[in-house]
């Protein structure tokens, strides 16, 4: 295949409800889109989840776009690929900006899937007919709406409830869902909100039966977290700290973690989750797929990858009206029961919805 046009669109999606984390609040998404022509006609979609400010990582929605239009454009336009795996190659002495990478690289593999006429999650090697999925809630006004909100997510069938935590947000607020909610598969997120001065605290929560603690320490830390984890009993999952396979390595071996959450555009794309996911299922560690309140490209991307066999935790993969009012794909992404069936169209399994791309986008480049 061999791509010969680019369009570059930016997005601006109000959401249903703003979503709050240690970092500050979301209540609208920006987002690219890349559509990625080959030369025979096939369209490719892509998205990043670079948010407008660099609080997840370095990266930002302007920071991708310069990264996309002066240098992984210019790349990969007119070159003939065999395979998807050979983006990463070519992206390779480019350091970082994985989350730029990533959506191009998305593209692509939905041009090889459409060109091997199969689904993008048989492209990868997927198994699973549908997916578990869990939700994320963002830091409420007060622990009684947080509980309300919870209630009306497991009436939905959702399979794991996760909520982020900071200091002085943390403890009685667990211990409060917990009372009313004994069984519930729960876990919290911290986005590296804490230091190892606070192992007293994240102590306590070891008393509260979670899944796991996502990132308690710094975004770029292996070291301090393989501390932790040797003085708690709950599972710590890495999120931040995961950029690539070699990260995933080592982090393994230092026994930084129980589980890892693989995000497409936090680890520069599909080639390298899935080299992080195999690496996982040979050392036993379970891996689930995160979310960063991705429009509906990005959420099929993330469906398909979770197809997978070595998924076996449930991921942030909420469906379509959780967070938009309107998605950007037909037909939307639907949880029922607890579940999202695997598309088993050609691509990514969803047609991009032009008519409500058009009426988001306040911004459009197109490179051949």
């Amino acid at each position: 295949m061999r791509v010969e046009k680019i369009t570059l669109r930016h997005l601006k999606m109000p959401m249903k409800t703003p979503f709050t984390t240690s970092f500050g609040t979301v209540d609208e998404k920006e987002l690219l889109l890349v559509e990625a022509r080959d030369e025979s006609g096939i369209t490719g979609w892509g998205e990043t989840v670079a948010f407008v400010a660099p609080w997840y990582t370095e990266e930002t929605l302007k920071t991708t776009w310069h990264m996309l239009q002066d240098f992984l454009i210019p790349i990969l336009l007119h070159k003939e690929i065999g395979h998807p795996d050979e983006v990463n190659s070519l992206f390779a002495p480019i350091r970082r900006n994985c989350m730029a990478k990533a959506s191009i690289e998305g593209a692509v593999w939905d041009i090889y899937a459409q060109l091997t006429k199969q689904s993008l999650a048989q492209a990868l090697g997927g198994q699973k007919q549908r997916i578990e999925v869990g939700v994320s809630v963002g830091i409420q006004p007060s622990t009684a709406q947080l509980i309300e909100v919870i209630k009306s997510h497991i009436e939905k069938g959702y399979k794991r409830v996760k909520i982020k935590i900071k200091p002085g947000y943390d403890v009685e607020v667990v211990r409060a869902i917990r009372a009313e909610l004994p069984d519930l598969p729960l876990m919290v997120d911290a986005n590296s909100a804490y230091t190892l001065e606070d192992i007293n605290i994240l102590q306590q929560l070891d008393d509260f039966r979670l899944l796991m603690i996502e990132q308690p320490l710094a975004t770029d830390d292996i070291v301090d977290h393989a501390t932790l984890q040797k003085k708690l009993k709950t599972p710590i999952c890495l999120d931040e700290s995961i950029t690539s396979f070699e990260d995933a390595r080592r982090a393994i071996e230092l026994g930084s973690c129980g589980v890892i959450n693989i995000k497409i555009g936090r680890v520069g794309g599909l080639t390298e989750a899935k080299r992080i996911h195999d690496l996982c299922k040979a050392k036993r560690i379970p891996v689930w797929c995160g979310g960063m309140l991705e429009a509906g490209i990005g959420r099929a991307h993330n469906i398909a990858l979770t197809s997978l066999s070595h998924f076996i935790l449930p991921g942030d993969t909420a469906g379509s009206s959780h967070y938009w009012y309107e998605d950007i794909i037909d037909p939307e992404v639907v949880v029922k029961d607890g579940y999202i069936e695997v598309s088993q169209s050609v691509g990514i399994g969803y047609a991009p919805n032009m008519t409500i791309i058009d009426k988001l986008t306040i911004s459009t480049e197109v490179y051949q």
